[in-house]
Protein backbone atom coordinates (compact mmCIF):
# COMPACT_ATOMS: atom_id res chain seq x y z
CA UNK A 1 0.00 0.00 0.00
CA UNK A 2 1.41 3.40 -0.99
CA UNK A 3 0.57 6.55 0.96
CA UNK A 4 2.11 9.91 0.04
CA UNK A 5 4.65 8.17 -2.16
CA UNK A 6 5.80 5.89 0.64
CA UNK A 7 5.13 2.17 0.73
CA UNK A 8 3.68 1.02 4.04
CA UNK A 9 4.65 -2.37 5.35
CA UNK A 10 2.35 -4.76 7.18
CA UNK A 11 3.54 -3.70 10.63
CA UNK A 12 2.90 -0.04 9.88
CA UNK A 13 -0.60 -0.77 8.60
CA UNK A 14 -1.37 -2.81 11.72
CA UNK A 15 -0.05 0.02 13.88
CA UNK A 16 -2.28 2.56 12.10
CA UNK A 17 -5.32 0.32 12.48
CA UNK A 18 -4.49 -0.14 16.16
CA UNK A 19 -4.24 3.62 16.66
CA UNK A 20 -7.58 4.16 14.93
CA UNK A 21 -9.23 1.49 17.08
CA UNK A 22 -7.76 3.03 20.22
CA UNK A 23 -9.07 6.44 19.21
CA UNK A 24 -12.51 4.99 18.51
CA UNK A 25 -12.67 3.22 21.87
CA UNK A 26 -11.51 6.36 23.68
CA UNK A 27 -14.16 8.49 21.95
CA UNK A 28 -16.90 6.00 22.81
CA UNK A 29 -15.82 5.96 26.47
CA UNK A 30 -15.66 9.76 26.58
CA UNK A 31 -19.13 10.06 25.05
CA UNK A 32 -20.53 7.61 27.58
CA UNK A 33 -18.94 9.50 30.47
CA UNK A 34 -20.30 12.81 29.16
CA UNK A 35 -23.81 11.37 28.76
CA UNK A 36 -23.70 9.83 32.24
CA UNK A 37 -22.58 13.12 33.80
CA UNK A 38 -25.38 14.98 32.02
CA UNK A 39 -27.97 12.44 33.18
CA UNK A 40 -26.70 12.58 36.74
CA UNK A 41 -26.85 16.38 36.89
CA UNK A 42 -30.47 16.31 35.68
CA UNK A 43 -31.40 13.57 38.13
CA UNK A 44 -29.78 15.46 41.00
CA UNK A 45 -31.65 18.68 40.08
CA UNK A 46 -34.98 16.82 39.95
CA UNK A 47 -34.26 15.12 43.29
CA UNK A 48 -33.43 18.46 44.91
CA UNK A 49 -36.60 20.06 43.50
CA UNK A 50 -38.72 17.17 44.85
CA UNK A 51 -37.05 17.40 48.27
CA UNK A 52 -37.53 21.18 48.42
CA UNK A 53 -41.22 20.73 47.55
CA UNK A 54 -41.59 18.11 50.31
CA UNK A 55 -39.96 20.43 52.84
CA UNK A 56 -42.23 23.31 51.80
CA UNK A 57 -45.29 21.05 52.08
CA UNK A 58 -44.25 19.88 55.56
CA UNK A 59 -43.80 23.49 56.69
CA UNK A 60 -47.14 24.56 55.15
CA UNK A 61 -45.53 27.04 52.79
CA UNK A 62 -46.84 27.83 49.33
CA UNK A 63 -44.93 27.01 46.18
CA UNK A 64 -43.12 30.18 45.01
CA UNK A 65 -43.06 28.82 41.45
CA UNK A 66 -46.88 28.94 41.27
CA UNK A 67 -48.25 32.41 40.42
CA UNK A 68 -50.87 33.66 42.85
CA UNK A 69 -50.08 30.96 45.38
CA UNK A 70 -50.13 33.45 48.19
CA UNK A 71 -47.45 34.88 50.40
CA UNK A 72 -44.36 32.87 50.79
CA UNK A 73 -40.65 33.34 51.13
CA UNK A 74 -39.43 35.53 48.35
CA UNK A 75 -36.13 35.00 46.71
CA UNK A 76 -34.21 37.05 44.25
CA UNK A 77 -32.60 40.45 44.15
CA UNK A 78 -35.85 42.41 44.84
CA UNK A 79 -37.32 40.49 47.69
Amino acid sequence: MTVFGRTLETQEIVALVGLLLTLTIWLMAWRGERDWASWFKGWEAERKARRDAEIRAENGESDPAQPGSGPGPKSGPWG
